[in-house]
């Protein structure tokens, strides 16, 4: 049997430690493996994000609100993870988390998709559940959650 040697790797994050574990066994696997890594964060809009009253703020706006967040969580995610030897793309995504992570893993064909194991509250986990929960549902390729 031939041994598995992923040659795509996708991880999330959003910048909590779990994922920045994630994201270091991703880049682990990466370099033992001379795969390619993408770290993707996936930002969901928040409804209602204006307040009660009052006309919503433009698009352009929201727009820029989300990719300046996004941007802070890919710096972070690049400062901490060790990602010497690896090569590496970072891409922000908004939307659904465990879709828009799963659509992307199979877009680029993706050999593994690693995330962290996140515990979301209990009104979360009722109403939608975990995204690595979902992600491990959805994907069409093997997902490793990383505690």
């Amino acid at each position: 049997m031939t041994p598995w040697s992923p040659n795509v790797i996708v991880t999330a994050t959003d910048g909590s430690d779990q994922s920045l574990r994630a994201a270091n066994v991703a880049a682990g696997l990466c370099r033992t493996n001379d795969a390619e890594l993408f770290i993707v964060t996936v930002v969901r809009p928040p409804e209602g994000w204006w307040g009660i009253v009052g006309a919503p703020p433009p698009a352009e706006s929201l727009g820029n609100a989300l990719s300046d967040a996004q941007r802070v969580v890919l710096e972070k995610t690049v400062e901490s993870v060790d990602l010497s030897g690896v090569r590496y793309q970072t891409i922000e995504e908004v939307g659904d988390p465990a879709t828009q992570l799963a659509r992307f893993a199979d877009e680029r064909n993706a050999d593994l998709l690693v995330i962290g194991q996140r515990g979301a509250g209990l009104v979360e986990r009722i109403m939608v559940g975990s995204v690595a929960d979902r992600i491990v549902h959805i994907a069409t390729m093997p997902v490793l959650v990383v505690p």
